[in-house]
């Protein structure tokens, strides 16, 4: 079976953003695992307008270029890892606007979730388990939260303390099993419709 695809998707686009160092740290820690590959992908280089398609996603059908240039690039993996920071108690705007585009390119797909803010961003992982849930994203229970003031030298230069290493290996033992398992899920859904 081939090593497993899993994208690292920054949640926040907006100027001044601490997501990017959460984001490369992931993605750097996570470089020579066995099982899976890691990729980020920036929501900087996806620009969606607020959601504009006039078909609900479920149906599949999107009528827009930026719609059918995310949705393949999002079928392309077997599982994420969303990192996004806590706007008023839940995620950032552009993240729900990315995920609400698209249906089937999520199903049956694994994700984990990695927080940073002022507590970690612990209210914006929990929206975004019911979110993902919708979508039919299995999301494992690990999960990374980085605090502004432990975590952000200053409160902008991002320096975790190692303790969160072991945390992180959990987080990606749990998602690449779960990726893993969900795949064949996938394959017989392809399969159906082919």
């Amino acid at each position: 079976m081939s090593a497993l695809r899993i994208a690292v998707i920054l949640g926040s686009t907006r100027p001044g953003r601490r997501g990017k160092a959460v984001a490369d740290w992931i993605v750097e820690h996570a470089q020579g695992r066995e099982n899976a590959t890691y990729e980020l992908i920036d929501l900087l280089d996806y620009p969606l307008p607020h959601l504009d398609e006039p078909i609900p996603a479920s149906a599949g059908r999107y009528q827009h270029e930026h719609t059918l240039r995310w949705a393949a690039k999002i079928a392309e993996y077997d599982g994420f890892i969303f990192v996004t920071p806590e706007y008023n108690h839940s995620t950032s705007g552009v993240l729900k606007n990315a995920i609400d585009y698209l249906h089937n390119e999520w199903h049956n797909k694994a994700a984990a979730l990695a927080g940073y803010g002022t507590v970690g961003a612990t209210r914006a992982v929990e929206h975004l388990r019911g979110i993902l849930s919708e979508v039919q994203i299995a999301h494992v229970r690990q999960a990374m939260a980085f605090t502004f003031f432990t975590d952000f030298e200053n409160f902008s230069e991002f320096t975790p303390g190692e303790h969160h290493l072991q945390y992180l290996s959990v987080m990606l033992d749990q998602l690449e099993a779960w990726a893993g398992a969900l795949r064949p899920l996938r394959v017989e859904a392809e399969a159906s419709v082919a």
